[in-house]
């Protein structure tokens, strides 16, 4: 075998076994549950995302009396059927559940998080349940714990992902960057 032909198979060898090991953490760090036992918490904050249930499943906790009060981020656009059930859900505020609104800015984790500390330090909050996709357990308890002083349990939506290995692998690599880009920013307001 040429000096070349050698040269390749390493940087094959050495790439596929960056790829691998990526690979196997992120199906730790994205696949895994990361859910924390449920206790009572002043909020229910449900994290903007797909319309997979989220919305219902936050509320549900609430009527379940783990917290009076539902804070829902709105990522939806105005109109169409996501929109329809976020407004609804915004809407369902009962005599012991309190639902509260509020688009990011930043239009973010990071945006939720600081949005939700402030709302915390207006109502004296000191523990909150975070209802997000499994895949995004960690990059938002980081986050999270980043802006937030108080505690944090987090619960993913009671959901299957499936995915074609590809689309796992722009999860991976979005979750990841997404890290990245966290552990960089930190929660300062700026």
């Amino acid at each position: 075998m040429g000096r070349r032909r050698r040269a390749v198979a390493i940087v094959v060898v050495i790439c596929l076994g960056f790829v691998g090991i990526l690979g196997v953490t992120g199906f730790v760090l994205f696949n895994r549950p990361h859910a924390d036992p449920l206790t009572k918490a002043d909020a229910i904050i449900v994290l903007g995302g797909e319309n997979d249930g989220r919305v219902q499943y936050g509320l549900r906790l609430a009527e379940q009396g783990y917290a009076e009060t539902v804070v829902l981020s709105n990522s939806y656009s105005e109109y169409g059927a996501d929109a329809v059930v976020y407004r609804r859900a915004c809407a369902s505020s009962t005599a012991t559940v309190t639902v509260i609104c509020f688009r990011p800015d930043p239009f973010t984790t990071r945006g939720e998080a600081m949005y939700v500390t402030q709302l915390a330090k207006q109502r004296n909050w000191t523990h909150v349940i975070v209802v997000s996709w499994n895949f995004h357990m960690v990059r938002a308890r980081y986050i999270f714990h980043q802006c937030f002083d108080g505690s944090v349990t987090m619960r993913p939506v009671p959901r299957t992902y499936d995915y074609s290995p590809w689309k796992w692998a722009t999860v991976y690599a979005y979750q990841y960057s997404a890290l990245i880009k966290a552990l960089v920013l930190g929660c300062d307001a700026g």
